[in-house]
């Protein structure tokens, strides 16, 4: 005799607590049990035909099957199938047990009203509140898309202004780089044309306050030298007038003091044209070439003292003594 596993199904009318006809659809998993009871029992009732080991195990639960959808309401066998299954298998076996027969499961496959729509009525309060709660649901999710592309719409339109603005801000920054860059050769331009410019006036004005020293050195010194020694040849033609009337005064002196007195305008004149010849530079102008007019002057007078008195000294004490030769004394050739 086989131990291995069996199959039987069941597929049978029963009568639930509410007189409610269902059919129900079972199959159930069996073999022979392990120990030797068992496999002694099995062994008496279906050594000669074991086909009936399906048969007979699918009536015994048929039985219990009606038996248990009897003392239970749709509601319960729809919605707690799994006790429906835990309560056949429970009450069959101990009868399995006594022909040897040990059940591993039950499974309720269907459970079907015959198309009197009480189970569709049943589920429908629940189908239309998951209805609901499905468009709810779908509304929701709708609202949700609708807001996420409007957020994604609001954020596109904020990137596009953004990248807007950038772009107009790169823009203003390189028209600005190229206007600068196009005034940049103008200004360089005349930035160096002004630095020409003073230069040049610069140029010009030390030129003309050097041709203005020119000027003093060339015309106005001289000029200055000239007027210098004309006054001091009239000073001395001064000087030598009073020196006549001196000397006319003078006893015994006049021959004497007339040759001194002629050559005194002779000293002073060469004097003066070698101031007039001479590059001198005088500090305080007209002051200065005065203080130099009269310093030859007083040159001149102490040269014409000296020699008259040397000329005295060496004169004899009678004045009829001088020998006449145009009017001037001999004078003593060692000196």
């Amino acid at each position: 005799m086989t131990l291995s596993m069996c199959e039987a199904e069941v597929n049978e009318v029963c009568v639930t607590k509410q007189g409610i006809s269902l059919n129900v659809r079972a199959v159930i998993a069996f073999k022979v049990g392990n120990d030797p009871e068992s496999i002694v029992n099995a062994a008496q009732r279906f050594l000669s035909d074991q086909d009936q080991m399906s048969v007979l195990t699918g009536r015994i639960f048929a039985g219990h099957l009606r038996s248990i959808v009897g003392s239970m309401t749709v509601e319960e066998i729809v919605t707690e199938r799994q006790r429906l299954a835990t309560e056949v298998l429970e009450g069959s076996k101990e009868e399995m047990a006594r022909i040897g027969l040990h059940v591993d499961s039950l499974q309720i496959q269907s459970i079907d009203d015959m198309k009197i729509g009480y189970i569709a009525a049943m589920s429908a309060p629940h189908n239309a509140a998951i209805q609901r709660q499905a468009q709810i649901a779908q509304a929701q999710a709708d609202q949700a898309a609708a807001e996420a592309a409007q957020q994604s719409q609001r954020a596109q339109a904020e990137y596009a202004r953004q990248t807007a603005i950038v772009r107009a801000q790169y823009k203003a920054e390189v028209d600005k780089a190229q206007a600068e860059a196009a005034q940049a050769g103008p200004l360089a331009e005349a930035k160096a044309q002004q630095q020409v410019i003073a230069a040049q006036t610069e140029l010009a004005q030390r030129e003309a306050e050097l041709r203005q020293q020119q000027l003093v050195a060339e015309i106005v010194r001289p000029a200055e030298a000239e007027a210098e020694r004309v006054r001091l040849i009239a000073e001395a033609d001064a000087a030598k007038m009073k020196i006549q009337a001196e000397a006319a005064a003078s006893y015994g002196r006049v021959a004497l003091d007339r040759m001194l007195i002629d050559q005194l305008p002779a000293i002073v004149k060469e004097a003066a044209q070698g101031l007039s010849s001479a590059n001198v530079t005088v500090l305080n102008g007209a002051d200065g070439l005065g203080d130099v007019a009269a310093g030859l002057v007083s040159q001149g007078l102490a040269i014409f003292e000296a020699v008259r008195k040397n000329m005295v000294s060496a004169a004899p004490a009678d004045p009829t003594e001088q020998s006449v030769n145009g009017g001037r004394p001999e004078l003593d050739p060692s000196r």
